[in-house]
């Protein structure tokens, strides 16, 4: 059971990982430091929005509109770490 609740903590730290590079990506096209017209920036770029796009869409439903502030992210964040505080707490009592 411990090695499934940590293999579990270690997808949960990958899908933290591909979000926070999603969110710096992000930023960087919108300040012109990368460009999407250069074919390995639009790839990877194109592979995030396809891996993440599960994640957002149903929390973009219940979220409101901001205008251009997407808030999905830090949603899909909060309950990355919500989600590593409750399995490192049930660790400790198996």
């Amino acid at each position: 059971m411990t090695s499934l609740l940590q293999i579990l903590l270690l997808l949960l730290g990958v899908v933290k990982f591909i979000v926070i590079a999603h969110i710096i990506m992000s930023w960087l096209i919108n300040f012109g430091v990368l460009n999407l017209h250069q074919p390995i920036v639009a790839q990877i770029w194109d592979g995030l929005n396809r891996l993440l796009q599960p994640l957002y869409d149903p929390i973009r439903r219940f979220l409101p509109n901001m205008g251009g502030l997407d808030l999905a992210p830090l949603v899909v964040i909060l309950g990355v770490y919500a989600l590593e505080i409750v399995i490192t707490n049930n660790l400790m009592f198996i």
